[in-house]
C-alpha cells in the first residue's frame, strides 16, 4: 500500500510541463530585435532635426512653442514606449505610471485657466 501511495505522488512530481507554447525569447527574458532600436534612434534623430528646423526658420509665437511641445512629447513617448519598455507592459502598469504625470498636467492646464481668469477680473474691475 505505501508503494501505491508513493507512486501516485511521485507521478504528478515528474508530469511533464508543456513549455512548446512558450517562445524562446520569453522563458530567458525579453529580447526585442536590434533593427527596432535602431528606428527608434533614427526617429529621435530626425525628430530632434525637426526640433531643431523650428529655431533655423525663425517660427515666432504660437505656431513655434505648438511645434516644439509636439516634437517633445513624440520623442518622450517613444523613450518611454522603447527604450523604458512600456509599451509591451501590462495595462495596469501602463496606466499607474503614466496617469499621475496626467493628471498633474491636467492640474497646471486648470490653474494656468484660473490664473487668466483672476487677472482678467482683476484688470476689468480694477483697471491696468
Amino acid at each position: 500500500m505505501t508503494a501505491m501511495t508513493d507512486n501516485t505522488t511521485h507521478a504528478h512530481a515528474h508530469a511533464p510541463v508543456a513549455h512548446a507554447a512558450q517562445p524562446a525569447a520569453e522563458a530567458h527574458g525579453q529580447q526585442h530585435p536590434i533593427k527596432l532600436y535602431l528606428l527608434v534612434w533614427t526617429l529621435l534623430f530626425v525628430l530632434s532635426a525637426c526640433s531643431y528646423l523650428v529655431d533655423y526658420f525663425d517660427f515666432h509665437g504660437l505656431l513655434r512653442w505648438t511645434l516644439i511641445v509636439v516634437f517633445m512629447l513624440l520623442k518622450a513617448g517613444l523613450i518611454v514606449a522603447v527604450f523604458m519598455h512600456m509599451a509591451w507592459e501590462r495595462l495596469a502598469l501602463v496606466v499607474a505610471i503614466l496617469a499621475p504625470p496626467l493628471a498633474v498636467l491636467v492640474l497646471m492646464a486648470m490653474m494656468a485657466w484660473e490664473g487668466e481668469y483672476t487677472n482678467f477680473l482683476r484688470v476689468f474691475f480694477f483697471g491696468a
